[in-house]
């Protein structure tokens, strides 16, 4: 397998740690490549508090998330988002782009903002994403928001990674309960009601408090009402985790990610072209990919 490892990988750490946002996107780019666990092998491991937000489309996410970076600047600390969007099944690419978002922290060299593709992955976030985390708590950023892609049950995948898990939602029964059809109210540590100004708002955060037992927080993204309260809720938020529910995210999280691995696997490319040829069944095709990736996966 060729290597994109650049000669002067250290001087690039170095860069990102002084606050190149530029070094730090290339790190990041390697991260996403096959040279990944090499880049990780110079890196120690350091602690990062990561921040989850989802919840359907149109719900607010990208709003909430820049002002939480406003505030979260105003405290001293570098911050960097991570907006996994939703990409093309056949060319991969993301479909949104990663300045558009928040552009009021653009030239902010201690704010980093990043889009990642799923590149077809089946989960909520990026095969990436785990290993983009523990990059960048080794640069130095003290706190990582993930927007998760907000598109259904596979959101729930958030929760793996993130503590806590911050579900926005709007006014009205629609997205309470499109909300629940997705599993979103069983993952979410906190519940925010967004457009609080908006008709219908308290009676969704009752339904919400009822429907769950959390308190529900209310929110204008768009004018920073809120705010403060949704970060000090995040700030003394520790989950207490039944072992079930720990062992259920780390699922999640390993299911999803060998999901990835076997889309790179060779053959599958030939078991398509069989099974959309007639000449092989999905079935049997699934059980010989499952039976080829084995001894690599053992490796």
């Amino acid at each position: 397998m060729n290597s994109c490892l650049p000669a002067d990988l250290g001087a690039l750490i170095a860069s990102a740690r002084a606050g190149s946002v530029r070094a730090a996107g290339r790190l990041l780019s390697l991260v996403e490549s096959a040279d990944r666990e090499r880049v990780l092998a110079l890196l120690d491991p350091a602690p990062v508090r990561v921040v989850g937000v989802t919840g359907p489309p149109g719900a607010g996410k990208s709003t909430t998330i820049a002002v939480l970076v406003t505030g979260y600047r105003a405290r001293g600390l570098r911050v960097a988002v991570l907006a996994v969007d939703p990409s093309s099944p056949y060319s991969g690419g993301a479909l949104l782009g990663d300045r558009i978002r928040m552009s009021a922290h653009i030239d902010d060299s201690d704010v980093l903002i990043r889009s990642v593709a799923t590149r077809g992955h089946l989960g909520g976030l990026a095969a990436a994403v785990p290993a983009a985390i523990r990059l960048l708590g080794a640069l130095g950023y003290g706190l990582v928001l993930v927007e998760s892609v907000g598109v259904g049950q596979s959101e729930i995948e958030i929760a793996a990674v993130a503590d806590p898990t911050v579900v926005i939602l709007n006014p009205g029964a629609g997205d309470a309960i499109q909300a629940a059809k997705a599993g979103l109210l069983e993952v979410a540590d906190i519940l925010v009601v967004n457009k609080a100004d908006r008709d219908g708002a308290a009676q969704t955060a009752r339904e919400l408090h009822i429907e769950t037992g959390l308190p529900i927080l209310t929110l204008v993204a768009a004018r920073g009402t809120g705010v403060e309260e949704l970060i000090e809720a995040i700030d003394t938020h520790h989950r207490a985790d039944t072992a079930a529910r720990g062992a259920a995210r780390a699922r999640a999280q390993i299911l999803s990610l060998a999901q990835s691995r076997l889309r790179g696997h060779p053959g599958l490319d030939d078991l398509a072209a069989a099974v959309a040829a007639g000449r092989r069944d999905a079935y049997t095709a699934a059980e010989q990919l499952l039976a080829e990736a084995s001894p690599d996966q053992a490796r």
